[in-house]
């Protein structure tokens, strides 16, 4: 069986994309995010002037 080299190119770039995905779904931290830092020195979210 001979694959046609459209068809060769379909199916690397099909490899890639999954292969980029897996990586991607592998990475990061789980649950929500949280300020680094003690609680009583987190400043941020603020609220900024509306001049």
């Amino acid at each position: 069986m001979k694959i046609s080299p459209a068809a060769r190119t379909k199916l690397v770039a099909l490899v890639v994309c999954l292969a980029m995905g897996t990586g991607l779904s592998a990475c990061g931290k789980k649950g929500s995010p949280e300020a680094p830092g003690p609680s009583n020195h987190i400043t941020y979210p603020r609220v900024y002037p509306t001049q």
